[in-house]
């Protein structure tokens, strides 16, 4: 029985553009390379003979020289073999990053364990047989795979696994199960045809290029990123995640997910109408993220409607969390519309006519049911500001 351990999509060097404070994506960058340290850990405890990197090991096909010499640092300190081939992200074409002499001289200094599958060819192992399908370009029309099919299995040994490693996506399945939104849109291209009789010559599938963990066939999975860079679509998401495996020649393989990750994210949504809804959402999020929301990155999708003060005071909450997490993503809105009591102190100031005078006029303009939203919205944010004013 073969054990080794399955990863992809590192994507080392990626931005974070998306994130305004420039600390924060050097930390979230960082995290990255830390996670490499995690998966070698897990090689320890689980004995295995080596590291598959099903491609997206960079974000580009031209990292920084610091990215470079940080991996190869890392990927020094494991402790077994590694082998990777290219994805979309750090396609094998000439130029690109495995063709550098800086990569090479690193590799040989820091990393002489790492391995570029970049031809597509049987490699054969004391252990096992691997099949690379690197990406020599970003995207092909061409099924990776399809240099497989032409291999002569009665030429291979039969004493031990077949191992397939490839980058793209899955025939068959639609766009609902990739782990697609706005910000990491799918591709058409690098897809993959894993057909009935490919499959019953081989042992395992190593997949990568989706960032959750996906098993699409009894010997196929998707590994997902060791350390996220996405908020989940829908609570059975699952990435964080380096999957031991357990394998051996005509066996359907043992697959183990081992988490990975440093840093959580979140996406939860909430609809406010009250004060006391404000104060339970205030403590969710302290169950949600503890003592320690520099760890953390939230999507909140909001709703509902405060009155000004107690949108005041979400506004307050708002600020905290986008200084305390690693990223804050709103969607929706929380409206603000003043209370009976709040709009009968801005309307009855006999000391202060004018704010009386202002704010009547705007009650009675939002009373309109014809009013435009974009009108409304401005209408209350006025109100709002009138009673800051007034209260100062």
């Amino acid at each position: 029985m073969l054990s080794f351990l399955h990863s992809a999509d590192w994507q080392i060097g990626k931005p974070y553009a998306r994130v305004q404070d420039p600390d924060k994506r050097a930390k979230l960058r960082q995290v990255r390379i830390a996670a490499i340290d995690q998966i070698g850990q897990c090689a320890k405890e689980q004995a295995a003979a080596f590291l598959l990197v099903a491609g997206d090991l960079f974000d580009s096909p031209t990292p920084s020289s610091s990215d470079i010499s940080a991996v190869c640092q890392a990927l020094g300190r494991l402790s077994c073999p590694v082998l990777v081939i290219p994805g979309n992200h750090d396609h094998g074409a000439p130029g690109s990053v495995w063709h550098q002499r800086f990569f090479q001289e690193e590799c040989q200094r820091r990393a002489p364990n790492l391995q570029v599958l970049l031809s597509r060819e049987p490699l054969v192992l004391e252990q096992a047989i691997v099949l690379p399908c690197p990406l020599l370009r970003r995207t092909d029309s061409q099924d990776p795979t399809a240099w497989v099919r032409s291999i002569d299995w009665a030429s291979l040994p039969s004493d031990r696994p077949r191992l397939l490693l490839a980058h793209g996506s899955i025939h068959g399945f639609g766009s609902d199960d990739l782990d697609a939104d706005e910000e990491n849109p799918t591709s058409a291209q690098n897809q993959l045809r894993l057909d009935a009789g490919l499959l019953e010559q081989l042992d395992y599938v190593a997949l990568g290029d989706w960032h959750g963990l996906k098993q699409v066939h009894a010997k196929a999975w998707y590994s997902g990123t060791p350390e996220p860079d996405r908020f989940p679509r829908h609570d059975a998401y699952r990435d964080g995640v380096v999957l031991a495996v357990r394998a051996e020649r005509g066996s359907l393989p043992k697959v183990t997910p081992l988490a990975t990750a440093m840093l959580q994210w979140h996406a939860t949504a909430v609809r406010l109408s009250s004060d006391a809804e404000l104060e339970r959402f205030e403590a969710q999020l302290q169950t949600l993220l503890g003592d320690e929301p520099g760890q953390h990155l939230l999507l909140l999708e909001e709703s509902g409607s405060l009155s000004l003060e107690g949108h005041r005071r979400y506004d307050a909450l708002i600020e905290r969390l986008e200084a305390q997490l690693l990223r804050l993503k709103r969607r929706g809105r929380c409206a603000q519309a003043p209370d009976p009591i709040e709009l009968k102190a801005l309307s009855q100031r006999p000391s202060d006519p004018l704010i009386a005078n202002v704010a009547h006029r705007l009650q009675s303009e939002l009373a309109d049911s014809a009013l435009l939203e974009e009108r409304r919205e401005l209408l209350q944010l006025a109100l709002a500001e009138l009673h800051r004013c007034a209260g100062e």
